[in-house]
């Protein structure tokens, strides 16, 4: 194999469905991809891999590279690394994509010191662009730009690597927009034997037995959100929250400082250190509207920002706001909706 200079998706598997993650990075890969002119790829390590690229092929991939055994799944860290990186030895790709998942943050890292590439954690943008060096005055295009919020959230940074590759990033779930690119889309599959990649001596790791915990509560496909930010003022006052989400049908969100406060629990949470969602209506209740927070929910079809401050930066981008404190206002959207869906 040769160097190909293509854009490539590491696929996370668990129980032969390829999750979410990888077919939103797939998305955002082909679109990247064709800007660049090159090819998108995929990689699948695991065990009963037979099929999985019907998977893949439908999100625009032109290749997929298989490595199945019986010893790569579950995911462990060596191996899954010892693939990555010798494989990229020889197939020299420009860009590297993964989720951010306990998997890509384990794999991400070890995969980038090894290749001295450099990484960007938790993207919020990908994008390709032109690059001058202020320093040495020379000028590079088709960079990735790895774009995500930086110091606290107060700005938005933007983060190129000129001359290392691959140019490597990891992406949260739900940040990128998961879309088929076409049903009938089909491309190469490669084979690749894991004991070319992989040394017997990384296998020395073997998981006996684990368990997963799925997640209570499904808030990312939730069609109407009513989320708390820290000026819900207590736990108590949630509790209105949740009557009011009851009455809609809806699910309850909550600000990184309403969990750390203890008013909600953290699977709630949405924004950059939680989860992404793209509801039809967002209820904001005493939401700032940090730049985290914005990072999850902007994408929602109508927002609605109740804040007792009608300077809240939430209310830049809000389609209704309603200033009054939540204990007054969520009582009388209750009533209002009660009467009204009778």
């Amino acid at each position: 194999m040769t160097d190909n200079n293509n854009l490539i998706v590491y696929c996370e598997i668990e129980d032969g469905r390829v999750a979410d993650v990888s077919l939103e990075l797939l998305t955002k890969g082909r679109v990247l991809a064709s800007n660049l002119g090159v090819k998108l790829e995929a990689i699948a390590i695991g065990d009963n891999l037979k099929d999985i690229e019907k998977q893949i092929f439908p999100y625009g991939a032109d290749t997929v590279y298989k490595v199945e055994d019986s010893r790569l799944y579950p995911y462990t860290s060596n191996p899954h690394a010892a693939v990555l990186i010798n494989l990229f030895k020889q197939i020299k790709p420009q860009i590297c994509l993964m989720g951010a998942t306990c998997i890509g943050r384990d794999l991400g890292p070890r995969v980038s010191s090894c290749l001295h590439s450099g990484l960007t954690a938790d993207c919020t943008a990908l994008e390709i662009g032109p690059h001058k060096d202020p320093k040495t005055g020379k000028e590079y295009t088709d960079l990735l730009y790895q774009i995500r919020p930086a110091f606290g959230g107060n700005i938005v940074a933007t983060i190129v690597n000129p001359d290392c590759r691959p140019q490597m990033a990891t992406v949260r779930e739900g940040v990128m927009k998961k879309e088929v690119f076409d049903p009938a889309h089909t491309g190469e599959v490669i084979d690749l034997k894991a004991s070319d990649y992989v040394a017997d001596t990384d296998f020395a790791v073997e998981i006996i037995d684990r368990h997963i915990e799925k997640s209570k509560v499904n808030i990312k496909n939730s069609p109407i959100i009513v989320a708390g930010g820290y000026g819900v003022g207590s736990k108590e006052n949630f509790d209105l929250l949740y009557e009011l989400a009851n009455t809609l049908g809806a699910e309850v969100g909550a600000s990184r400082a309403a969990v750390d406060a203890g008013f909600c629990e953290h699977e709630r949470q949405i924004g950059q250190t939680g989860v992404t969602v793209r509801p039809k209506l967002y209820i904001a209740c005493g939401i700032s509207g940090q730049i985290q927070h914005i990072a999850g929910m902007q994408e929602s079809s109508i927002i609605i920002s109740i804040n007792s401050d009608p300077d809240a930066p939430i209310n830049t981008i809000a389609d209704y706001v309603i200033t009054g404190e939540i204990e007054d206002v969520v009582p009388k959207l209750i009533k209002y909706y009660k009467k009204n869906s009778k």
